[in-house]
């Protein structure tokens, strides 16, 4: 039997990833204190360490179906969403390009409240009291940050960086010639 200090569950990377993820969640659950400026300010602040503690996740553990449990629901999600929407207003809808390269219509909105029931859901199940529990919650946790939440944490971080230095962004950054030549 492994020590607590040898359990990859109970390590320091999994600790971290839970104080971050519970922070993150408790902002946005009373997002509706903030203005945009405000909630901006804190994603380009948060989402490094969302990004960073989700890449240290233990990759090894396999969640078992039995254990997994999702406690945020749609109207939790909705109400998230709605106030960021209403909150971002014309700035939500910004632009991606998916793996083919075609562009696509994103939401800052949808992101963040896609972020967030991920955090909350995790957050949640760890607390649970059967170590499978918390097997199962750091696992599923690491599967969506390789195929979910990890990407649309640094779309959005990019699309609140430009937001925030736009003036001071180098307008030729952006030109089709340069581009070619990367």
């Amino acid at each position: 039997m492994t020590s607590p200090a040898e359990n990859p569950i109970l390590s320091r990377q999994v600790i971290e990833m839970i104080t971050v993820a519970h922070e993150y969640c408790l902002f946005f659950e009373e997002a509706e204190k903030y203005s945009k400026q405000e909630i901006f300010s804190y994603y380009q602040k948060i989402a490094p360490l969302l990004y960073l503690k989700g890449s240290v996740l233990p990759a090894e553990l396999e969640a078992e179906p039995e254990y997994l449990e999702r406690f945020v629901t749609e109207e939790q999600w909705e109400a998230i969403f709605k106030t960021l929407r209403e909150k971002f207003a014309e700035e939500d809808v910004y632009y991606i390009h998916d793996h083919n390269y075609d562009t696509q219509q994103a939401s800052l909105a949808d992101n963040m409240a896609d972020i967030y029931q991920d955090m909350k859901d995790f957050v949640l199940l760890y607390q649970k009291a059967p170590m499978q529990s918390k097997t199962c919650a750091v696992a599923e946790l690491q599967k969506l940050f390789e195929n979910h939440w990890g990407l649309r944490t640094i779309q959005a971080l990019l699309n609140i960086h430009t937001k925030i230095y736009s003036q001071s962004i180098d307008p030729s950054l952006f030109d089709d010639d340069d581009l070619s030549d990367l």
